[in-house]
């Protein structure tokens, strides 16, 4: 009886120990078990995760091939020099026009910057008032008392333009009456009338003839080419041009 006693003794602090010991196991399994429970946590949030980054990898792109229609409207840059010409296109001729190198020029040929050149215009019939006797009646108050029709004037013109261009353009600006006609023999015209002053109103030697810096061409007003700072003079002749100093002329005014 007391060998069982003694042990029960022994059996109990052993009991206990196994107790405590499994206890332990069992709290030490517990946190074991939880651990990977925690890392799956942790790997299933950070796999979901991982597609997060790689969509916006994938929405990159895309945004980079949206963004490859909208380069095409920065010609906008390219146009804006297209009309920049437009403004300073009137600024950028007139510098040069302006500048004191293209005025030498102009001046030195007898022109403009713009191009255009300038020479003197007259028309006169002072011949016919010492003549008076030989005019037509019927045309003497058609002569002004100092015999200009159309006193010196600058006119503009452009290359290439004849005595005749610049007179037919002339009268017609100051409503000045001028009659011509084309003659295919000389390849020119011929001016039959100024003012209403006529060839042959003052006899048979009498009509138009044209001076070009004093002198009397023997060719026709429409070949002859006008250089900047010419004089041109029409004049009525009473005597084929020897009562006006063009006794050397072939032809009157043509």
């Amino acid at each position: 009886m007391k060998q069982k006693h003694g042990l029960w003794k022994l059996l109990l602090p052993l009991g206990v120990l196994l107790l405590l010991i499994a206890a332990f196991c069992l709290n030490g399994g517990g946190a074991g078990a939880q651990a990977p429970d925690a890392s799956a946590s942790s790997s299933a949030v950070s796999s979901p995760a991982e597609p997060a980054a790689a969509e916006p990898a994938e929405a990159d792109p895309e945004q980079d091939l949206t963004e490859l229609p909208e380069i095409p409207e920065e010609p906008d840059t390219p146009e804006s020099p297209e009309e920049v010409p437009e403004t300073p296109e009137n600024s950028t001729p007139a510098a040069p026009a302006s500048s004191p190198a293209a005025s030498a020029t102009a001046a030195l040929s007898g022109g403009t910057a713009d191009g255009t050149y300038t020479c003197t215009i007259s028309v006169s019939c002072a011949a016919l008032l010492d003549n008076m006797d030989l005019c037509d009646p019927e045309k003497t108050e058609l002569v002004p008392p100092d015999g200009w029709l159309l006193p010196p004037t600058e006119v503009t013109f452009y290359e290439g333009e004849s005595v005749f261009n610049v007179l037919q353009r002339t009268c017609k600006q100051r409503k000045l009456h001028m009659e011509y006609e084309n003659t295919p023999l000389y390849g020119s015209a011929y001016i039959e009338g100024i003012g209403n002053l006529y060839e042959f109103d003052a006899g048979e030697l009498s009509g138009w003839m044209y001076a070009v810096n004093g002198w009397y061409p023997n060719y026709g007003c429409s070949q002859y080419l006008l250089e900047g700072g010419d004089e041109i003079c029409w004049r009525y002749t009473c005597d084929l041009g020897a009562d006006i100093g063009g006794a050397a002329a072939d032809q009157r005014s043509a």
